[in-house]
């Protein structure tokens, strides 16, 4: 059960708050920024208004996810130093006093209360319309991107991932103290993964007998991990194969195995606007909802920047219908070819290759300048055959016997003049130039939020763990801008 009415602190130790957390804390700053309220008014229909036991306020519980992302922590640290933090517990409306919530609430608040309420476009519209109140979104640009984040749980099985945890707690107090290695429990031969997780539990309860090694941090911080991954099992809400998460490719040597996100943002860089996908989808074709969701946050779009990926022929006509300046460079493949079978094949601008339904990259290309023959120059992508033989798409697609597989793309160089006209322009070279900005964002959001690696499992846990990292980064964003005008 919520209340509809705010408590009251009347703890005799507040005062404290206004002589350890100062002016300039960011978390102090971010609460006189931002009217919380907007998060029990889009949950409350999630608890029970009149009966039951008193909840845990939703605005302190969403609370305690953003400063997770803001700070990159695990559950367990997260509400270790919750208790000891002053500005955590001013920033979480808890007397210095008070005691902090267990960390498995934090699984049964994301699993229980933030289904279906469209965290990510609401973080994202609210962060914007502090921005555009304040003054700091000026511009009618956006800058459009794709950032990838690896899954928590890759292709290994069940029991490869739980033995890869525990190995690394083992390593961390191996380098304390290499006497240990003699006394940790003996490893299970079984194949089952139900004896690997009590393998790791004896791990978990050995370590904790040990003080003098589990309170180091590099051990610590190894065995917090391993605690929410058992957790994780027990509780049957992850897997070490995740459902959602698909092989994505970023060069035709690198491909990684989780989801992208697909990012907006203004010339200020607030991040207007973000779509979360799994690893194997193309960037253009989110163009038109990131342009569409930003406006619907308020914000006015005259240009859109973006890299080759973005020069589709949708994109480009898109544009035009709506009098928006595409500023991204024409790629004489996606732009300038026809070709049949466009629901089938997607060209992925990092590998230079089209990449099939089933997810499976060309293997090499050659140029045909048909000469002699009628019909423009076209290209011809190869496909591995042998791949396309056990493809569960192969009807229609690959003849049975067949010895190759190959997809064409025919150049027509005539096609999007008025594109090509403007990429030589100087108007366009000087926005382009203003790109490297997104590339800068999404190098931040990995690096200090913690979104190289998803948090959790499953689609809908990358869209929770991209809405509170956004949303902290928005913030932060807005604080910087605002003390700059000071």
């Amino acid at each position: 059960m919520i209340s509809n009415q705010e408590t009251l602190n009347l703890s005799p130790f507040i005062g404290i708050y206004d002589i350890v957390v100062p002016k300039d804390n960011m978390l102090r700053q971010i609460n006189e920024l931002v009217d919380f309220s907007f998060i029990l008014e889009e949950l409350k229909t999630k608890y029970c208004l009149d009966n039951g036991r008193n909840a845990i306020s939703p605005i302190r519980m969403f609370k305690y996810l953003l400063l997770k992302s803001i700070y990159d922590l695990s559950d367990i640290d997260l509400v270790e130093r919750s208790k000891y933090d002053m500005s955590f517990k001013y920033f979480l409306d808890i007397a210095p006093e008070d005691e902090v919530i267990n960390p498995s609430s934090l699984t049964k608040f994301r699993r229980l209360r933030l289904q279906d309420v469209g965290l990510l476009d609401m973080l994202i519209g609210e962060s914007v319309e502090i921005a555009l109140e304040k003054g700091i979104i000026k511009s009618k640009n956006i800058i459009v991107d794709a950032t990838h984040t690896r899954a928590r749980y890759n292709q290994k099985s069940p029991k490869e991932f739980l033995q890869e945890k525990s190995k690394n707690v083992r390593k961390a107090v191996y380098q304390i103290d290499q006497s240990m290695k003699e006394k940790f429990p003996t490893k299970t031969t079984s194949n089952e993964v139900k004896d690997e997780l009590n393998y790791c539990n004896q791990v978990i309860s050995f370590v904790e007998t040990q003080p003098h090694i589990a309170t180091i941090p590099a051990v610590k911080e190894k065995l917090n991990v391993l605690k929410e991954v058992v957790e994780d099992y027990t509780e049957q809400l992850s897997y070490s194969v995740d459902p959602d998460a698909r092989v994505g490719l970023k060069s035709e040597d690198y491909s990684f195995f989780g989801f992208k996100t697909h990012i907006a943002m203004s010339d200020e860089r607030i991040i207007t606007a973000a779509v979360v996908t799994t690893g194997e989808q193309g960037d253009g074709k989110y163009f038109k909802e990131l342009v569409e969701k930003s406006r619907q946050t308020g914000m006015e779009v005259n240009t859109v920047i973006g890299d080759t990926a973005y020069s589709e022929k949708e994109n480009i006509a898109y544009s035009k219908l709506e009098n928006v300046s595409l500023v991204s460079k024409l790629h004489p493949v996606v732009s300038n070819g026809t070709r049949a079978e466009e629901d089938k094949f997607e060209f992925n601008k990092d590998a230079g290759m089209y990449v099939c339904k089933a997810g499976h990259l060309a293997k090499n290309k050659k140029y045909d300048a048909r000469d002699g023959k009628k019909g423009n120059p076209r290209i011809r992508y190869l496909f591995d055959v042998e791949k396309c033989k056990v493809c569960p798409f192969r009807e229609g697609c690959y003849r049975d016997g067949a010895k190759s597989k190959s997809y064409y793309v025919t150049i027509k160089s005539t096609e999007h003049k008025d594109q090509e006209t403007f990429q030589h322009t100087e108007e366009f070279k000087k926005l382009a130039k203003t790109r490297y900005k997104i590339e800068a964002k999404n190098s931040k959001l990995k690096q200090r939020h913690g979104y190289d690696v998803a948090s959790y499992s499953g689609l809908i846990g990358m869209q929770l763990q991209g809405a509170t990292a956004i949303f902290a980064a928005n913030l932060k964003r807005i604080i910087k801008l605002l003390n700059e005008k000071e």
